[in-house]
């Protein structure tokens, strides 16, 4: 009887995981090239703050949708045929962006270009599929450091290239390294391997439902400033997110196989980290959309009067920042345990935040009160996404951790839809400039929604299970 071998059927070599890391490379540049180009988008679009606000997270939205379903799949069909599919549409989505003249058209591209953001793991499936642990532990290693220094290119390159040829030619390079990458995976990676049958179909009630809810509460919170001007349409809003929200629910507790399976909300290490993520993730995306935006603000105002190049400069340090968060948080979970590293992520947050909202009118002020959210942020998700991996069956981690990914999309795209109604609502009649007392509301009511937070990491300290 012959024995298997350590080493996969279909091994591959540095040259396919070089192509997974050219991938990596430019859906990370392709994700992050919107942020420091938003003011520029929103002149030359003539979008209102809550419309940059909208733009800013359909991709993040689309992220959160399709990523549980291209895992299915990559398990059921095998994850070179999902990944050449998915990246197939982000491509789609990549040359609608660089082509739209408007911002419908604009968002129908981010909206496609969304589906990257199950390109990651599926890469990671194939990694584990084809090489042994040790290696493929490695390979996970460099094309998720590749990913993260392919962001750092697009918020450097994204204004250069927006101000020296146009804000088309900023989707247009990355969406054509995507292309090639995803040509040359796949000519370097092997055939999937065969899988076995798989009974469990894809929640599609479910997942049109919630893509419902979503849509509609951006929506409500984007028309919330015209509230007085249109209170029946935001009113039939409301009725149709609470229907969206309500079918939604009782569609999951029925289904047989969950896109999000709400019973596991019962248990509490997994609600503690659902609230957490949430709060967290509102608090810190209200400085990512307003910073950018108070760069903007003409220097003969309030602000720097910043382009779009410099703009990115001005982030690049949060982004390193926020790269050295996962390592730390790791580093500080295994020696104090996750309760304390996210204790002092969301003291770091809150003192970060109040100091913006006090003192804003230096350039070194914005800069290091970006770097301090970026890491208390990636400390507190780091360590509660690790926290509820480990909390629950080896059977329920997916499941687990869908949920906290679902509240983290929700609570970025919360608190970006309530900053640009907070920027909208405090513009005066006839100027495209906010006063600065919304940046300094909207800065302020963040500290004070994070500090919540401790509330719920002091239930933490007890000596329950979590």
């Amino acid at each position: 009887m012959t024995t298997t071998t350590l080493a996969p059927p279909n091994r591959i070599g540095k040259a396919a995981v070089g192509a997974l890391g050219m991938l990596a490379v430019a859906t990370g540049a392709l994700e992050s090239v919107v942020t420091p180009t938003l003011p520029l988008l929103q002149r030359e679009l003539d979008m209102s703050p809550a419309e940059g606000a909208l733009l800013s997270i359909v991709l993040l939205i689309t992220g959160a949708l399709v990523t549980p379903v291209a895992g299915k799949f990559g398990d059921r069909h095998g994850g070179k045929r999902v990944l050449i599919r998915l990246m197939t549409v982000v491509c789609v989505g990549g040359l609608v962006s660089a082509l739209a003249p408007n911002l419908p058209v604009l968002l129908l591209g981010q909206i496609l270009q969304g589906a990257m953001v199950g390109a990651l793991p599926l890469s990671f499936i194939l990694v584990r599929e084809h090489l042994p642990p040790g290696e493929s532990k490695v390979a996970i290693g460099v094309v998720s450091g590749l990913f993260v220094a392919g962001g750092m290119a697009g918020t450097l390159s994204a204004g250069p290239v927006a101000e020296g040829l146009s804000r088309h030619w900023m989707f247009a390079l990355p969406t054509i390294a995507a292309i090639c990458a995803t040509v040359l995976v796949n000519r370097l990676m092997p055939r999937d391997q065969p899988r076995r049958p798989d009974d469990s179909g894809v929640d599609w009630p479910g997942l049109l439902l919630l893509s419902g809810t979503l849509v509609t509460l951006m929506l409500v919170l984007a028309l919330a400033p015209d509230i007085a001007s249109q209170p029946f349409v935001l009113g039939a809003l409301v009725v149709v997110l609470a229907a969206f929200a309500t079918g939604w629910t009782a569609v999951e507790r029925r289904a047989a196989s969950p896109m999000v399976d709400l019973r596991m909300l019962a248990r509490p290490a997994v609600w503690k980290s659902c609230v957490l993520t949430f709060v967290i993730c509102a608090g810190t995306s209200v400085p990512v959309y307003l910073l950018p935006q108070l760069f903007a603000v003409p220097s003969d105002e309030y602000g720097f009067g910043a382009s779009a190049t410099a703009i990115g400069f001005f982030l690049l340090p949060g982004t390193v920042a926020a790269s050295l968060a996962g390592p730390l948080s790791g580093l500080g979970a295994r020696r104090y345990g996750s309760r304390a590293v996210v204790t002092t992520g969301i003291v770091l947050m809150v003192t970060a935040l109040i100091a913006l909202a006090a003192a804003h009118s230096e350039i070194w002020h914005l800069v290091i009160g970006k770097v301090l959210v970026a890491l208390a942020n990636g400390l507190c998700v780091t360590a509660m996404v690790t926290r509820t991996a480990t909390s629950v069956d080896h059977g329920d981690t997916g499941i687990a951790t869908s949920l906290v990914l679902v509240t983290r999309v929700l609570g970025f795209a919360v608190g970006v839809q309530v900053s640009g109604a907070i920027l909208t609502a405090g513009t005066p009649s006839g100027s495209d400039v906010p006063a600065e007392s919304s940046f300094v509301i909207g800065f302020a009511a963040a500290a004070v929604v994070t500090a919540l937070a401790l509330l719920v990491t002091r239930t933490m300290s007890k000596g329950v299970k979590e």
